[in-house]
């Protein structure tokens, strides 16, 4: 099985793909946040330079519905050493949509027909896609699948929701299954993957399945995938496996994962705020990894200098358990 990391705007950026890659079960692949804009911003150029990102596979992904933006960003990767870029057709935000890029995409199967024609005939490297169903029906997906099976993509990424779910509802597995069973690509499965058990579930269903993509599961428990391994990834473990059933040793190696992640986001932003501001999106997540953190998330969350982040960071690994 090969597993992938969720481009996570805010969140998944190289600060933290290097800090999980360093102390949890490396990724096969490393999506980076969407580029949505026809030049890289600055802050976009340094999370793909490629010294910030040594070790492993990091694909960057493209957010537009237009091709010779996709064209000149896809170009300025390639500059970098960037032979396959991903992109996006799976975003549900409001915004995004209403410029017809993300999952907008997917509301006229001719548009996205031509924009895939425009793309791949003015790219000379690879290019998958990340992927919903549909905009407000399941229905849609057969349409779109015929559409991206006409083309030569590297990988088809599903996350088996339509639009208007956003992240909310099962995933609609019947979708998937169709594709498995209807398309010629190599597919990724993308969704609600938030424990052992539901990787297990996505194993069993899928028996022919060899590839996931985990984001928010992840984010919440960077130990998901070491808890879930099974006897043919053996020979991947980074560590030994009695240490990693230790509850103390995994406290230890989630707070130095933290510290790391900490330390360099204060190496490059500038101020407390800022530094505060990224920490705090983080343990949205971070926070369920242990049995009772509500009063120090409330601490966290209140913080105004680092010192009394750190403070309140401590307390909560010094005094709580993890799950």
């Amino acid at each position: 099985m090969k597993y992938y990391m969720a481009p996570m705007e805010g969140l998944t950026g190289y600060v933290y793909r290097n800090a999980y890659h360093n102390f949890f079960y490396p990724m096969d692949r490393y999506f980076t946040p969407f580029i949505a804009n026809k030049k890289m911003s600055s802050g976009e150029r340094r999370d793909i330079l490629p010294e910030n990102n040594e070790g492993k596979c990091v694909i960057p992904q493209i957010l537009t519905n237009r091709s010779e933006h996709f064209l000149a960003v896809a170009g300025e990767l390639t500059q970098y050493g960037y032979d396959m870029v991903n992109l996006n057709v799976g975003c549900p935000s409001g915004t995004v949509v209403a410029k017809g890029r993300g999952a907008g995409l997917l509301e006229d199967p001719e548009t996205l027909d031509r924009f895939l024609y425009e793309i791949f005939a003015g790219y000379d490297g690879r290019i998958s896609v990340k992927t919903r169903i549909g905009m407000e029906d399941e229905e849609e997906w057969k349409d779109i699948l015929a559409v991206y099976e006409k083309y030569p993509l590297e990988e088809l990424i599903i996350h088996p929701r339509v639009r208007k779910d956003f992240y909310k509802g099962k995933p609609r597995l019947d979708a998937f299954s169709y594709a498995m069973e209807e398309s010629g690509h190599r597919l990724c499965y993308n969704g609600d993957i938030c424990s052992a058990e539901d990787l297990q579930d996505r194993k069993e269903r899928f028996p022919d399945l060899d590839r996931v993509m985990l984001g928010r599961g992840l984010l919440c428990n960077p130990f998901l995938i070491e808890m879930s391994k099974t006897e043919d990834d053996v020979g991947r473990k980074t560590a030994d496996d009695a240490a990693h059933d230790h509850m103390q040793e995994k406290k230890e190696r989630l707070y130095a994962f933290h510290q790391e992640i900490l330390e360099g986001y204060i190496q490059i932003m500038s101020g407390d705020r800022n530094v505060l501001f990224r920490m705090k999106e983080l343990w949205f997540y971070l926070g369920d990894c242990f049995t009772n953190a509500d009063k120090y998330l409330k601490k966290i969350k209140k913080s105004e200098r680092l010192v009394a982040y750190q403070e309140a960071v401590d307390a909560l690994f010094h005094e709580q358990e993890l799950r």
